[in-house]
């Protein structure tokens, strides 16, 4: 039988629409019926596997198109534009911890040397992963085996990810003192400070690089620069806000760091396609635009 097959059917007999975090540690699944609304969300390391439809994920001026088959990994937490183009969809997705990673490079030191690279890749998925996915997803069945065999499982998936067409991107979330975990000590500073003022300077030093060097790399690995990659945290956050205090559309903007209410007003339109206060009555109105896939 066709691995896909049986994952979908594995989809539909323990997921429900939207986004469900499986009894598997790591593990999350995502199910709708119909194309959604874009949906800007923020990527943590991870391996989304696309079972039926197709989705576009957008990451600064870049469009990634992927379906059936196909999987998305991202090295770095990403702050992007998801939106499900054809449906039914069905997808899955497994965290990547930097910690098993780690430990699966120093037990095979011999894996391709890591390069640098935009911190998100679409790539077909292979058998060998895609067997290695599918046996995971069957203790879905057999709850009691999780405690056991989901380690040794997850482990076989992480390894195959390594082998795999986006290996060298994957070894460097592993590796403490790789380009992209230089740079990613900046970006979790901005996840936890996108408020505060930023300069590059400052976060150039936290990454231990040169300021042309940091930006370089960080525009690399993240397809933006620091301030549009802050601007993108920051209106994420402000839609957030919106959505759950209908009304203070100023307010919002100031929280997330806005020192001018017009200022945020432009920018939020500029990403979002409409003002706050409109875009958030739009979305509260569909609740399919709402779902994080």
């Amino acid at each position: 039988m066709d691995p896909l097959i049986e994952i979908r059917a594995l989809l539909d007999r323990h997921a429900r629409e939207g986004a469900w975090p499986a009894p598997v540690p790591g593990l999350t699944l995502f199910l709708t019926s119909a194309p959604t609304e874009p949906m800007p969300v923020v990527y943590q390391p991870l391996l989304c596997l696309i079972v039926t439809g197709a989705k576009h994920t957008v990451l600064g001026d870049r469009i990634f198109r992927y379906d059936a088959g196909k999987f998305l990994t991202v090295s770095v937490d990403l702050p992007v534009s998801g939106q499900v183009v054809e449906g039914p969809y069905a997808a899955l997705s497994v965290a990547l911890d930097p910690a098993k990673i780690a430990r699966l490079i120093l037990e095979a030191p011999a894996l391709a040397a890591p390069v640098a690279s935009t911190a998100l890749q679409v790539n077909e998925a292979g058998p060998e992963l895609l067997d290695a996915i599918l046996r995971l997803l069957r203790l879905l069945d057999r709850p009691a085996d999780i405690p056991v065999l989901a380690p040794m499982l997850e482990r076989e998936v992480l390894w195959r990810l390594l082998q795999g067409p986006s290996g060298a991107m994957v070894r460097q979330i592993g590796l403490a003192e790789s380009r992209l975990s230089q740079v990613n000590r900046a970006i979790q500073w901005l996840q936890a400070n996108f408020a505060a003022p930023m300069q590059v300077e400052d976060l150039a030093r936290l990454a231990g690089m040169s300021p042309a060097s940091f930006h370089r790399h960080f525009k690399a690995v993240t397809a933006m620069s620091p301030l549009q990659y802050q601007k993108q945290l920051r209106l994420q956050a402000a839609r957030t806000l919106l959505l759950s205090q209908p009304g203070d559309v100023a307010g919002a903007g100031f929280s997330v760091g806005y020192d001018s209410a017009s200022q945020f007003s432009r920018e939020y339109a500029r990403l979002f396609g409409a003002p706050p206060g409109r875009d958030a009555a739009r979305l509260r109105a569909s609740p399919q635009g709402l779902v994080m896939v």
